[in-house]
């Protein structure tokens, strides 16, 4: 009877470990996933997979939720959801997704203790508690500092989303520093919007805006068509340069959407929003 008693927790944790197992193997599956997402230059098919399986993440997230590759799908995934197909239909909606994305790689990073306590704290200890990170920790870094960006970005009229954006900034500077090659650039093109959308009169910088796009530009060989997106609707709208905004929206209509084959879907979304944008223009300039 003794033995048969110690088999039954056995088994149990046995059990709990193939369970494990079979979830953490879906890891590689999920990354071919992913891959195959950014491939993809249909933006309904993208929009029609992308909820399920976002799903399916928060699934897995919830059989293991210390799983950080799980945490980063969310986290990328609410942020591509949200850019793509929930900003320009419903701003709350967008700023629902930009938050869920940012809570999910934020868990990676509140395993570093001193950074969770520096979150709240003024932007000198911040920025502190980010050097205790490595180059390891960009991944985490970068998506949370893009979905609190992208959140501040079209929550303007909050005051107290408005206050984080130097946090934000602090953490897209440490990519910069860190590895300055990852996501095809993509700590110069948010360090670009923020100095482009920023009036001159509170401090914004528009030739240093100016310089971070042209380095995201040169690093992704000029094929990463969001950069042009976003150089054309802050940058060259700050400083009036219509000549400027025409030719980046031109460009981004006459690139091939198989310019970059691993970011068909971001080059895809970059057109219809030039598209979005170029309608606008008469209100812009």
């Amino acid at each position: 009877m003794k033995r048969f008693l110690f088999f039954i927790p056995v088994m149990m944790l046995l059990e709990g470990c193939i369970q494990t197992i079979a979830v953490r193997s879906m890891g590689d599956i999920m990354d071919y996933g992913f891959q195959a997402f950014n491939e993809e230059s249909d933006l309904q098919i993208a929009h029609e997979s992308l909820g399920s399986n976002l799903k399916l993440i928060e699934a897995l997230i919830k059989a293991d939720p210390e799983n950080e590759k799980f945490l980063l799908f969310a986290s990328q995934g609410y942020n591509a959801y949200a850019l793509a197909f929930a900003e320009d239909d419903s701003v709350e909606r967008a700023r629902l997704f930009y938050l869920r994305g940012k809570e999910y790689s934020l868990r990676i990073l509140e395993k570093n203790a001193r950074f969770k306590e520096a979150l709240n704290a003024d932007d000198a200890t911040f920025r502190l508690a980010l050097q205790s990170f490595t180059k390891t920790d960009v991944p985490a870094i970068f998506w949370t500092a893009s979905n609190w960006f992208s959140y501040i970005n079209i929550s303007r009229s909050d005051i107290s989303a408005l206050a984080d954006i130097s946090k934000a900034t602090a953490m897209m500077e440490f990519v910069l520093k860190n590895d300055p090659t990852f996501y095809y650039g993509g700590a110069y093109l948010f360090l670009g919007a923020i100095e482009g959308s920023t009036p001159q009169i509170l401090g914004g910088k528009p030739e240093q805006a100016k310089e971070y796009f042209e380095k995201c530009l040169a690093l992704n060989g000029d094929k990463f068509l969001l950069a042009d997106l976003f150089y054309a609707k802050t940058y060259a709208v700050q400083v009036q340069n219509q000549e400027l905004f025409e030719s980046l929206l031109k460009k981004i209509d006459e690139t091939s959407i198989d310019v970059l084959p691993e970011v068909r879907l971001p080059n895809a979304v970059a057109k219809q929003k030039a598209k979005l944008l170029r309608a606008q223009m008469n209100n812009l300039f």
